[in-house]
């Protein structure tokens, strides 16, 4: 890339004065009479005692957010790459801005001249030869420090416009507020047939729990099961295992029935059988060799 760019590109000044009737093809009439309005009061002739102060005019410098801003912009502007800058050019053009910003404001060029320094000791440290390192490595481009705070940068800046192009409260929408009227008297729910008739079979489930119990004592035998059991299988070959209890006796027999039928299959006098998983059971009596 050529360093013989000569003209700095920076952005146009702004210029604002307390007088802005004056043009150079004449006063501008306002209202068709006066020529102007001080403080609110039409002006039919120009003053020949007009006096401006030196600092009436103001320029307004401040289009970038600091160094890092200008430079990137200046970079970005005539297409540089950024990893591999011209400084001769981008020195120049950044000295130019910052000499007319020296003139005005010294406060704010402050910032700017400590990256001018360091644009200058780049440029002078890529003129000289590079030092050779000690292990024989390649020498460190002067530029990568200020490339990688330029990326950051950038990167940084680009971030926050992304943010600030979100929707925001107060700025983009604003937060919807409704206000409901509620009566003063409250108003009880309805209740229909079909929830008053669940709640007195409630009310009877309840009821049917609270009730006396009277338990008696029934003499029950293991060793008699066993032999209703096995007259049961008698002449068959096999038997559900369900078949084999009363359900009509209470739940005192079914028990006493499933103990005699473990007892049966413990002394191997029957074959309790099932074809797969939750098929059904059956139960045979044992076979026995002759």
């Amino acid at each position: 890339m050529s360093d013989d760019v000569v003209a700095p590109e920076v952005p146009e000044l702004g210029m604002r004065a307390p007088n802005e009737a004056l043009e150079p093809h004449g006063p501008v009439v306002v209202d068709n009479i006066a020529v102007a309005r001080l403080y609110g009061e039409p002006l039919f002739s120009m003053p020949t005692d007009l006096y401006i102060p030196p600092d009436a005019l103001q320029l307004f410098l401040e289009a970038f957010e600091g160094p890092l801003d200008l430079l990137l912009y200046l970079i970005r502007k005539q297409n540089f790459n950024i990893l591999d800058i011209p400084m001769a050019s981008v020195t120049r053009q950044y000295l130019a801005y910052v000499e007319q910003i020296r003139k005005t404001n010294l406060e704010l060029a402050s910032d700017y001249l400590l990256m001018a320094a360091m644009l200058i000791e780049i440029k002078s440290r890529m003129l000289l030869p590079p030092k050779k390192s000690l292990d024989g490595a390649e020498p460190e481009d002067p530029r990568a420090e200020l490339v990688r705070r330029l990326i950051e940068y950038e990167q940084m800046k680009l971030a926050a416009a992304r943010i600030d192009a979100l929707p925001l409260l107060g700025r983009d929408f604003l937060r919807a507020q409704v206000v409901i009227e509620q009566s003063i008297a409250p108003r009880f729910p309805d209740v229909d047939a079909d929830e008053l008739r669940a709640a007195w079979a409630d009310i009877l489930k309840r009821a049917k729990l609270t009730q006396h119990h009277h338990i008696t004592r029934e003499q029950l035998s293991v060793r008699e099961h066993m032999s209703i059991v096995l007259r049961a299988l008698q002449g068959r070959r096999f038997a559900m295992f369900e078949d084999l209890f009363d359900v009509t006796r209470g739940p005192q027999v079914l028990v006493v029935t499933f103990i005699a039928l473990l007892e049966l299959a413990r002394e191997h006098l029957l074959e309790v059988t099932q074809a797969e998983a939750f098929a059904p059971i059956y139960v045979r009596l044992a076979y026995t060799p002759t």
